[in-house]
């Protein structure tokens, strides 16, 4: 085969004519500034809200196919809602603090957990998807996902006050909905029961109410499971089905040992 018939294969092939992966490139640009503008004491926020109205129009440009472009006039819904992003980030913030023995300082937090990383990125995707942005929101949650092993889908529902400690492995699918206070530790999925296409218009992941703690490698799936409110949820449970509020579920295993006698 020559060079040419391979080109000519390889361009056959290529069935996506909107797949242009610089969109992922500039999402993980406009996602970090975007980051260090509510948060950097030393990054000007007047000029960085300039430079991502410039760096979203790009992202306008490369996510939204139509002639007509109809995601031209949602920077303008966007932008306003930070603010309020902010102080729910802020509230995160300090839940992660008040909760974690190991935490030293709430500036420890921002800087150094991964947990609440991931949860920023969730809630700056959230509001776009919301407003109805296509793409860039999950480019965005995934992009926290790499850096955190923390992958919340941007759909999920999340209340005032969320805290993941150590995260890694942590799944929040996208109708999950999680209320107030709520505690997870690593390894927790939040998960459907099935994956069948057809459910797609479906609400398919769990609801966690309020003052919910929920313990390493726990899974709760299903769409009509909710956890009621001040339930613990202990390591390695499977949850299928509803929990009662003020309740304790606890995987039980039983552990053999087996000692050789010296000889």
């Amino acid at each position: 085969m020559t060079l040419k018939s391979v080109i000519k294969e390889i361009e056959l092939h290529k069935k996506q004519p909107n797949l242009n992966f610089s969109l992922k490139e500039k999402t993980e640009v406009f996602t970090q500034k975007l980051f260090y503008t509510l948060f950097d004491t030393q990054t000007p926020v007047a000029k960085n809200l300039e430079e991502l109205e410039l760096q979203f129009d790009e992202l306008v440009n490369l996510s939204c196919w139509k002639l007509e472009k109809p995601c031209k006039k949602i920077w303008d819904k966007y932008v306003v809602t930070l603010p309020r992003i902010l102080e729910k980030l802020n509230l995160d913030a300090e839940a992660i603090v008040n909760c974690d023995p190991a935490s030293l300082s709430i500036e420890e937090v921002y800087m150094a957990y991964p947990g609440f990383y991931a949860i920023a990125i969730y809630r700056l995707a959230h509001e776009l998807h919301a407003i109805g942005f296509p793409l860039v929101p999950r480019l965005m949650t995934e992009y926290a996902h790499r850096l955190t092993g923390v992958d919340i889908n941007p759909g999920a529902k999340i209340g005032n006050s969320f805290f993941i400690d150590h995260a890694t492995g942590v799944v929040i699918g996208e109708t999950a909905v999680i209320e107030n206070h709520v505690k997870i530790y690593q390894g927790v999925t939040l998960g459907a029961l099935f994956v069948a296409k057809n459910l797609k218009q479906t609400k398919r992941h769990p609801t966690i109410k309020n003052n919910v703690t929920i313990y390493a490698n726990a899974t709760i799936l299903g769409g009509d499971t909710i956890i009621g409110e001040n339930t613990i949820i202990g390591g390695n449970a499977w949850v299928t089905s509803s929990i009662p509020a003020n309740s304790k579920v606890f995987h039980k295993t039983e552990i053999k040992i087996k000692t050789t006698q010296n000889v």
